[in-house]
């Protein structure tokens, strides 16, 4: 059940998100049920190998190296999946750091 709760809060932070940036194009909330998903597999499969790869840099920047990691993972999303689109990797940069914010306020929140 944490699971599904999580693929929703995901999903509902990837689609605010879209709202809210211009830049950022999502066909409907089933679209960002699916990018949730896919981001979730994605972060299994190879989330630990970038993070692992990248630890020294991430310790350097206190841990703030991690959101390029994610927008990684996002960038990667958005090429996989076609009713999501990100124009460039700046924006999906921005994305990243707004989306984990808002999982991080709800969860700190419930």
């Amino acid at each position: 059940m944490n699971f599904i709760w999580n693929i929703f809060l995901y999903a509902l932070a990837v689609f605010l998100v879209a709202k809210i940036i211009p830049k950022i194009h999502i066909k409907s909330f089933l679209t960002a049920i699916l990018v949730s998903i896919t981001y979730a597999i994605l972060n299994f499969l190879i989330g630990w190998l970038l993070t692992l790869i990248s630890l020294p840099l991430i310790l350097v920047t206190f841990g703030l190296f991690h959101f390029v990691v994610n927008a990684i993972l996002l960038w990667v999303t958005d090429k996989l999946i076609e009713d999501f689109e990100i124009e460039n990797f700046t924006t999906t940069l921005i994305a990243a750091v707004l989306i984990t914010i808002f999982i991080k306020l709800v969860g700190w929140i419930l």
